[in-house]
């Protein structure tokens, strides 16, 4: 990935998606063209990702057990069964979690991370 690039795996949260169906729908409706909306995604792109770099400071710790891990294209991929993630009191228990971990060295954003149910 260039150093232009942005990551575009936040594309999949509840956010993106949600941004994805109304932009289909106005294209729907003609109310914008594909390369406006191509636009709008790239510029979700990069607005999330440098919020959660540079913007977000809540720290959590998760442990569990690791049933798979990957790493291709400079990209981390886990799979961890019964996962428990802290946060100062807050507790969460998910049988199965996949957790992508993306290399910041060289881009525009760094340290970037997601955690998608599995």
């Amino acid at each position: 990935m260039s150093s232009g690039m942005n990551y575009q795996l936040y594309r999949n949260t509840t956010l993106g998606t949600t941004l994805i169906d109304s932009l289909d729908e106005l294209i729907q409706q003609q109310a914008i063209s594909h390369s406006l909306r191509q636009k709008v995604l790239e510029e979700f792109d990069k607005a999330i990702n440098y919020a959660l770099a540079n913007k977000v400071r809540n720290r959590i710790t998760f442990k569990g057990k690791l049933n798979t891990y990957r790493f291709c294209d400079n990209v981390w991929t886990f799979v961890i069964e019964n996962a428990e993630f802290r946060e100062v009191i807050d507790c969460i228990q998910v049988p199965k979690v996949k957790v992508v971990a993306c290399d910041g060295k060289g881009n525009t954003v760094n340290n970037r991370q997601a955690v998608d149910d599995y």
